[in-house]
């Protein structure tokens, strides 16, 4: 096997069958080599400086892990998971890795603490800090904490309804605790006409809004707790 086919592979198989053109000129792949693997399929492109070793399974929110690596193209995913500035998959996409809502799922939304822009105008930068307790390793990609990414619909005013649907799954998939969401929706209390920082009523409130077949009672016991 050739050298250079032997570092494409090594590249995607760490990276969901994904590479880019900077990683790979990095890892001391030539450009004619780069090109002659476009030109013969064996690398298929999937967004602006983003490919798909051909015969790697297709991952599932394909066109969100290619956002995600424009973001930092040079260096591998897994030389970024620990960078504290690291590109965070955050509010509505991170809805869409959870599982939860039905929120767009065209738009891939990620939180930073310093600056950044992007040309593609179906990728979404907010800035902000999203400390280790506040966010997970989903489906490989760093993620908002699904408490965190309900506080996060709250501030970008997304509909009520739509983030009590959203809140609601959250619970019962008990991807957080009662507790945990009611501390970090309780900055947006007032804003409903509720008593200011009160998590628990706001919850209450999302709950109500959403209907369903959830134990409010034990659920709005533990939130208080």
């Amino acid at each position: 096997m050739h050298r250079s086919f032997q570092l494409a592979i090594d590249l995607a198989e760490g990276q969901w069958g994904l590479m880019t053109r900077a990683q790979a000129k990095a890892a001391g792949i030539p450009d004619a080599t780069f090109a002659r693997y476009v030109g013969r399929g064996v690398l298929e492109r999937i967004a602006h400086g983003v490919y798909r070793l051909r015969g790697a399974g297709e991952p599932d929110h394909l066109q969100l892990r290619a956002a995600w690596l424009q973001l930092d193209p040079a260096r591998p995913a897994w030389e970024r998971l620990d960078d504290p500035e690291v590109a965070v998959v955050s509010h509505t996409s991170a809805a869409s890795l959870h599982g939860v809502g039905d929120l767009r799922p065209d738009i891939h939304e990620f939180t930073m603490p310093r600056r950044r822009q992007t040309r593609r105008k179906d990728v979404r930068m907010h800035r902000g800090t999203v400390p280790d307790s506040e966010r997970i390793l989903l489906k490989g990609l760093p993620t908002t904490r699904a408490a965190r990414m309900i506080a996060d619909l709250l501030a970008d005013h997304i509909e009520p309804e739509a983030v009590a649907r959203v809140t609601v799954q959250v619970l019962e998939g008990i991807y957080d605790y009662p507790r945990v969401v009611a501390e970090k929706i309780a900055p947006f209390a007032s804003s409903f006409g509720l008593p200011e920082e009160d998590g628990a009523a706001l919850l209450e409130y999302l709950l109500d809004l959403a209907g369903g077949g959830l134990d409010r009672r034990t659920i709005l016991e533990m939130a208080r707790r």
